[in-house]
């Protein structure tokens, strides 16, 4: 099992990272431009699973009007199922809570069983599908969302 040394708040000097994890996990990635402009944003958080100085994991979000949008979620093979995403999704959980946030968004890949149990594990809970939401391949997205306290 893998070992997260530190899970902490994304900077500057993560872009490169979190760009590499983009690549390895989605077939659209966000450029290293478009994640240090959203680093630079307030609107958006992100946070790092790192294991020594290599990050293992992301996740990023953006919040406004009280809702939070989990825009990705990013582990790399060799952590996978070992926990780093589950981290990852109660820190960010936490900062939501901490901020007031009353509902969490995110939408998943029909196909994505696996990311969707972590998510349902986490207390989220199905409530839409976005037809053809995904391409490269087209698929339809499940919108989940987590109501909090």
């Amino acid at each position: 099992m893998i070992r997260i040394q530190k899970l902490s708040a994304a900077d500057v000097g993560h872009v490169a990272a979190i760009a590499a994890l983009e690549l390895e996990c989605f077939s659209e990635p966000w450029s290293e431009a478009a994640i240090a402009d959203s680093l630079l944003n307030p609107l958006y958080t992100f946070f790092v699973a790192l294991r020594g100085n290599d990050v293992v994991g992301y996740v990023g979000s953006f919040t406004v009007a009280g809702e939070m949008q989990i825009t990705n979620v990013a582990v790399t093979a060799s952590a996978r199922r070992q926990g780093v995403g589950g981290a990852l999704i109660r820190a960010l959980i936490e900062e939501a809570v901490s901020c007031s946030v009353e509902t969490v968004t995110l939408e998943v890949r029909a196909s994505n069983r696996a990311a969707a149990a972590l998510y349902e594990k986490h207390g989220f809970s199905a409530v839409g599908l976005r037809k053809n939401f995904y391409s490269h391949p087209v698929e339809d997205g499940i919108l989940m969302t987590l109501t909090l306290p």
